[in-house]
Formats: structure tokens, sequence, C-alpha cells
């Protein structure tokens, strides 16, 4: 079982990047994290609904490649085969039905270790070109028909040109999506004249809204805002014709994290109240009947939106603002006053002030060290509540702190004022190492289970309108031998964790689960949804580069089949452990470990309500058994049901794919088997060919020839095979990594002690 595969990884926390035929030469020698398949780029990186093309796709630890999934049916795609029928590594035939709706999708792949990380990919209904090679130079600039997407990768230190014709008074919209599909890209994008003299530039990822003044060919130049390039800095740049006065669209983009809490539940897709200007002063105040839904906009610098309504003593309203969470680069603030006298001699005092939506747990500062997830919950919108004082006037002003020196009718926010509606949101992502000198990667951690392993997904809960009750975690439609265990979101508490269990034997299998929270709010049970986050990027050194979360589509969860766990502890016996309030209570725990580790102790702390406060202890790595005691007196544990596990980070001696090690050997016997029949059957048609009559050398000769092609090809096939041979044996050398190990949940029972 110790041939059964684990990578390398360590406390340096410097990743092993594998494309998707991993070679020795680019694996590193300490990693954190046991390697998980992440797709990282497609080329193209979208289409056209209704059209069929070829794709390139890269990644790591994605060895030979396996089969595509999107997450909408009208996307398909099947291996591009060779010749010879062979599956060509990293090459896919994709089609889009001519009903599959424009939009951004996630494309993933499964692999010999499970489900990939995914990766955007476009759909729209403008032709679909390719960038050509070599346009960093307006001589060189690549021809870009009006309405059409290019597909392009951006260049370290250089700039992308593209020219486009256009006549007097048309109007054409440039953009280049970039971030918004996971690109590293940060976008300068410049319209200029056929001299290549700027006319427009647009630096914060927007639209050039441009109209030509004559007719004649202009010039399209993209770069990166700090000239960098490279394979993950790709990019799709559409030019589209627009009717004058059309709006300018909203360009689809992936969702930060932080907008997992919106919309409230129930909210309609439009509001029932529109923003009036003018409304910036006390005197131009926009009047509003409460409850309140209104559509507005931060349209211009210093934009101050006023609003008047009555309320009576006693009343309690909740104000929530969507502005950040609708994708728009704002930060809301919002202050209401009681406004009492006359206007002329009018007396405002000041009642509340919201500002942000504070994270339901502490992210990495920065977004850096670990001393928090790589992840943030909170926004830069709000949820407030406000307790009428006093019978009359009210006057609420929102404006964008952000917002002082720019003009954006594109800036919107959507303005609520409700009475209570407690309710929650959830998101969830991987658990990240805690590491003693901070843990400075940031990686997605698809749902890729090993046999015997328990993997943990943070969860956290944005709570409103005074909802405090628990929250129960429950994840469902799993594959064979996957079970899930949600450890209940305490009262009043942010922050829960699923545990997610594959058994040793679970075959290699994928499905699609349901991740839902579930509470009761006024004697109504509810579900919500959770959402899932990713990281769009490995990030092995968030000092060096910030780290680029997001929420994904889909909760695949999958079993590999081909490696198993390097440790798996559980208790002894799967029971419920029963014990009452104010005693101690001992669980045996067995391990089964199934490879060798680098130290001797694994330090453990503990998961689970009610015993979180359990002091770290220590268990053997060179033993098959442990104990833990918990003492409920100690750790003030009221009876009820508990859902507990423990935790910790060991340094394993990973290998990886050994099997391939044996499967790369045989090929090498087989090629060189090959290889001597052809040169055998050289020298037989060689000596054949001297001893010829006249009038069959020809035939001979031609013979020989083929023979001498086959030679050839069964050589360089041997050559390929021993390079391949030797890629597997550097990458199964073991090698330490440093993991998470979680045991197997563990239920306990407190029940009531004797009164005393």
């Amino acid at each position: 079982m110790k041939q059964q595969t684990f990578l390398r990884l360590s406390l340096l926390a410097v990743t092993c990047l594998c494309t998707i035929l991993p070679s020795g030469s680019e694996a590193v020698a300490q990693t954190v994290c046991l390697p998980l398949p992440r797709l990282l780029s497609t080329m193209p990186m979208g289409g056209q609904a209704g059209t069929q093309f070829e794709i390139t796709v890269t990644g790591e630890n994605l060895d030979d490649g396996g089969a595509l999934y999107f997450s909408h049916p009208g996307l398909t795609a099947v291996q591009k085969r060779q010749s010879d029928g062979q599956p060509e590594v990293g090459r896919y035939v994709v089609t889009i039905g001519a009903d599959c709706p424009p939009g951004l999708y996630e494309t993933r792949m499964l692999t010999r270790l499970g489900i990939s990380s995914s990766r955007i990919f476009s759909v729209g209904t403008l032709k679909e070109v390719l960038q050509t090679a070599g346009n960093t130079s307006l001589a060189m600039a690549m021809e870009l028909p009006m309405d059409s997407v290019c597909n392009a990768v951006m260049s370290a230190r250089s700039v992308d040109h593209y020219v486009f014709q256009a006549v007097a008074g048309q109007r054409a919209l440039v953009y280049c999506a970039a971030r918004g599909i996971d690109s590293k890209l940060d976008t300068v994008l410049v319209v200029a004249n056929a001299a290549g003299q700027d006319i427009l530039v647009e630096r914060q990822g927007g639209v050039l809204d441009f109209t030509a003044p004559a007719d004649g060919r202009y010039v399209i130049k993209v770069h990166e805002l700090t000239y960098k390039g490279g394979p993950g800095y790709f990019y799709r740049l559409s030019l589209q014709q627009a009717a004058a006065e059309a709006p300018v669209p909203q360009f689809a983009s992936t969702r930060n994290v932080s907008s997992f809490s919106w919309p409230p539940e129930g909210l309609p897709e439009a509001a029932s109240a529109s923003e009036q200007e003018p409304n910036n002063t006390g005197g131009q105040a926009q009047k509003i009947t409460l409850p309140c839904d209104v559509r507005g906009a931060f349209a211009t610098a210093a934009d101050v939106d006023t609003y008047e309504f009555t309320a009576v003593k006693g009343e309690v309203w909740w104000v929530e603002v969507g502005s950040e969470r609708l994708g728009r680069p704002t930060d809301p603030s919002v202050i209401v006053q009681h406004v009492s006298g006359e206007p002329v001699q009018e007396t405002v005092t000041d009642l509340v002030e919201f500002t942000d939506i504070p994270s339901p747990m502490k992210p990495s500062s920065n977004g850096y060290a670990y001393d928090g997830p790589p992840y943030d919950g909170g926004s830069a919108d709000l949820i407030g509540r406000i307790e009428i004082k006093q019978d009359g006037k009210h006057r609420l002003q929102i404006s964008d702190l952000f917002g002082g020196t720019r003009t954006d009718p594109r800036n919107i926010y959507r303005l609520i004022i409700r009475k209570a509606a407690p309710d929650f949101a959830l998101c969830a992502w991987g658990l990240h190492m805690e590491l003693r000198n901070g843990d400075r990667n940031a990686l997605s951690k698809p749902l890729a289970l090993r046999g015997g392993v328990t993997t943990a997904l943070e969860v956290v809960a944005v709570r409103r309108d005074g909802f405090d009750g628990a929250i129960e975690l429950a994840l469902e439609g799993l594959p064979e031998g996957v079970t899930a265990s949600g450890l209940t979101i305490a009262p009043g508490q942010n922050r829960g964790i699923v545990l997610v269990t594959a058994d040793q034997n679970a075959p290699g299998a994928l499905t699609f689960a349901t991740f839902i929270g579930t509470a009761e709010i006024a004697g109504t049970r509810i579900e919500r949804p959770c959402q899932v986050a990713a990281m769009a990027w490995p990030i092995v050194d968030a000092w060096s580069e910030i780290p680029s979360p997001r929420l994904v589509a889909g909760i695949p969860v999958s079993v590999s089949g081909s490696e198993v766990a390097p440790l798996t502890i559980a208790a002894r016996e799967k029971r419920v452990w029963e014990v009452k309030a104010g005693d101690k209570l001992t669980i045996p725990l067995i391990h089964t470990r199934r490879t060798e580790f680098s130290g001797d102790i694994l330090q453990l702390k503990t998961f689970g309500h009610g015993f979180q406060n359990n002091p770290q202890f220590d268990v053997s790595l060179t033993s098959d058994t442990s104990e833990v005691v918990l003492d409920t007196a100690a750790l003030q544990t009221a009876p009820g049901d508990y859902q507990i596990a423990f935790y910790g980070s060991a340094v394993a001696k990973y290998q990886y794919n050994p099997a391939a090690v044996q499967q790369t050997e045989q090929a090498v016997k087989k090629a060189e088997a090959e290889a001597k029949l052809a040169m055998d059957e050289v020298q037989m048609l060689e000596a054949e060919a001297g001893n010829a009559p006249e009038d069959q050398r020809a035939a001979v000769g031609q013979r020989l020839e083929a023979a001498k092609v086959r030679q050839q090809n069964t050589a360089a096939a041997v050559t390929a095979a021993v390079q391949k041979h030797k890629a597997a044996v550097e990458l199964a050398a073991p090698r330490d990594t440093v993991d998470i190990i979680v045991t197997e949940p563990i239920a306990v029972k407190v029940v009531a002690g004797e009164a005393k």
C-alpha cells in the first residue's frame, strides 16, 4: 500500500508545477499539499455558439489528461485522436450547441487523480479568431474584423497591435476580457489612429466606447499594466459595432467571493423604484416610503444621493446595499439622520452610519501570511439595523467612498430598506494549512479525493437581520464510498466545517454534489445553498503574487481510484461515544499508515462546536494507535449530540504515480522489441538486395526503403519512451510533503450528569 502515492510538499510552500505530461525537470523538491489536478488554460478560451473547433489545454498534475466536463450541457468535448487512434495529449474537439446561451461556463478535466480545478470558458455570438504570431508592433498589426473576438496571449514586455476599418460616425465598443475570465492580465486598452497615435485609453478593465471621426483604419493596442506576460496572461479582445444611442452592455465576469451573500432571498430581479436626480442635498431629497427597493448609481464624482422617509419611534428597519457585490469597484457608505424643524431652520441629528459587511472570519492579512484563510467573505457593501428614536422625518444619504474623482454611470447600487427578514448566506472553500512560518501558498483545492482521506471544507456564514441560530451543513449526492459530515455552525458563530471522507476502497467515480445549510427561523425550517470558492490560479508564494479567489459553479466530487492517503486516523469503533457532562471521555484512535513520515509526532487540534477549545495534543506517527481525552468539565460542554474531528499537518514521503514507472518501463521494452524487429528486417532486406536478380532489385529496394522508415520511426519511439520513463522515475522519487491530516469524523453524545 505504501507504493500508492503521495506528492512532496514542504514547509517552504514551493509547489510542484507539471504540464499535462509532467517532466522530471519541472518537479520541485518541496511543496505544500498533496498534488491535485488543476486546469490552467485552454486556447482558445471560448467560442461562438453553433460551432465546433479544437482547443489545447494545460495544467498541473493532469498526466495524460481525460474527459472534459462543462457546467452547461450545451458544451461538449472529445479528446482528439492521432492517425493511429491514440488520444492526442492536451488536444480536444469542442462542440457548442446553437442553443447554448452566451455567457461564462466552467470547464474541468477528469484525471487519474480525480476532477481538476476549473477554468472559465466563454460562449458568445461573435465570430472567433486566434491571435497570429508576432503582432507586437504597428507594422505587424493583426487585422481584426468588426463584430469579432480574438483569443490571444500577452507576451512579456510587449504591446499587441490590431487594426480595424471604420467609417465616419460608426460607433465601436472595444472590450478586453481578462481578469473576469481567470486571466492574470491587468489590461491597458488603447484606440489609436492609423499612425499609432493614441485617441482613447482605458486602464481599469472597462470598455472603450469609440466613434470614428473619419473613414479609415484604426489601431487597438493591448498591454499589461506593468508589461507582464506569459501563459497565464491570456485575453479575449472583442470589437463590435453599436447603435449610436445603445447603452454599453455589462460584459459577463466571474463573481468575487464577497458576492456569495447577494442577493437577499426573494429579491426581485428589478427594483421597484429608481433614483431621481438631482438628489444630492437635503433640499433635493427624493421622497421614499418604507419598505423600499431603489436602484441608483454613483454616476458622478463625489455623488451623494439623498432620500427622505417618515418613521415612528420604536420601529426597527434593516438597510442593505448591493454594489460591490454586483461587480462594481465601489465602497458604499450610508448615514441615516433624524430631521426636525422647518427646512430653513432644520435640525439634523445623526442616527446611525453603516459601512462594510465584516468578513465572517478574519482572512489572511492582505492575502499574504496565514493568520486566516486566503479568502475574504466580507464585502464593501453593507447590512445594518436602524432603530427609530423619534417620530418624524428621516434622511438617508448614500455615497461611494471611492468615488470622489470619478464619473461612471455603470457604478450602480441597490438600496433596500425592509422589516427584519432573518436569514443567512453560506460559502465554503478548502481548508488551508497553518504553518509556523505562515502558509504562503494559496491553492485551489478541488474535491479530488484519495482513498482513505478525510478533507475539510471551511464554511462561513453572513447572517442577516439579527438571525443568530444554529446552521446545519450537509453535502449530498456523493460518489460511492464517500460520506460527508456537516459540523454545525453554532448559534451566533460564523464558521463551520464539513468533513468529506472517502473509504480506502472507494472506486474511482465522479458526481456533482448539492451543498446546503439548514436552519430554523421563526418556527420554519429553511434551506439555503452553499456556494464554493476557489483560487483562480495556484499561488505558491503569496508574498510575491496576490491570490485571486472567486466563486465557482457546481460542486464536483471525485475519487481517484489510483491513490490512497498517506495516513488515515479514525476512532477504534464507528459508534456514538457517550459521556456524562462533567466527566472525561477517552477515545482510542487507530492509525493506518501507508508511507513513511519525516518526524515522529503529529500535533492535533479539534474541530467541532462544543469541543473546539480542546487543548492541542500529540499522537505518534510511528505507532498504530493513540488516544484522545476530552474533559467536558473543562470544556463546559453542554448535553447534546456532537460531531467532531481532529486535524494537524505532517510531512509524508510522497511518490508521484509510481505505477507509471512500471508502465513506462514496459513501454520501453515494447518499443525496443519493435525497434529490434525493424532493424532485423532492414538487415535481412539489405542482404536480400545484394543477392537479388536484376529484375527483382527494384522491388526489394522499395521494401528496404520502407523498412528503413519503420526503423527510424521505431528508434524515435524508443527515444520518446526512454524520456517518458526517465520523467516518471524522477517524479516518483520519494519527496517530503507537508499536508493537512484530518481524522474521520467522530460522533459524541454528552448526556446530563447527576445533579450535585
